[in-house]
């Protein structure tokens, strides 16, 4: 029983949760450019999917829905990071071969895939994993395994919610005193 309980314990690890707040990183996409999460999230909801590896059926069908959907996610004020332990190279290929018009982080050394847990044991590649972070870092959705390769229910959990401007910020600041 307890060796039962410790393996389930060990299983589930500290794979972050829907109401938790997402550890934040700084990674760079496939094209060099860097990408924060404290930073994103000001300017909409990030849906952030791991996936275990380029070309493979699973995982081409998981992007290929998300390429199709992501005009839904921009309308949204969304982004998208699409995550895998493969090398840069060959999620270059991969973007290219689907036309996504989303970032690609290459983790071949699993950092960010470990930071979130949901490195599969033994190998070096990560769980489909699907995370929907809104403001301040607070998870609102996690889908994994078969519930991970359809989009809908990852898009349909990111809040409409209008990115922060400074149009806005003068929108909000106190009108001056009328008095003077």
């Amino acid at each position: 029983m307890l060796t039962a309980t410790l393996v389930a314990g060990f299983l589930a690890g500290a794979t972050p949760q829907a109401g938790e707040i997402a550890p934040d990183f700084t990674v760079q996409d496939t094209s060099g450019k860097s990408h924060s999460l404290s930073e994103m999230v000001k300017q909409g909801p990030v849906i952030l999917a791991f996936f275990p590896k380029a070309f493979t059926g699973g995982c081409t069908k998981e992007l290929s829905a998300y390429r199709d959907r992501y005009k839904d996610v921009e309308k949204l004020n969304g982004q998208l990071l699409a995550v895998s332990t493969d090398d840069a190279e060959s999620l270059v290929k991969f973007k290219d071969s689907l036309k996504a018009p989303f970032a690609f982080i290459p983790d071949p050394d699993a950092k960010l895939t470990n930071l979130y847990d949901v490195k599969m044991p033994v190998m070096n590649l990560a769980n489909r994993y699907t995370f929907v972070i809104g403001e301040e870092r607070k998870i609102l959705k996690v889908e994994s395994g078969k519930d991970a390769v359809d989009p809908n229910g990852a898009i349909a959990s990111c809040p409409l919610r209008k990115p922060k401007t400074d149009a806005a910020a003068k929108d909000a600041a106190p009108a001056p005193d009328a008095k003077k």
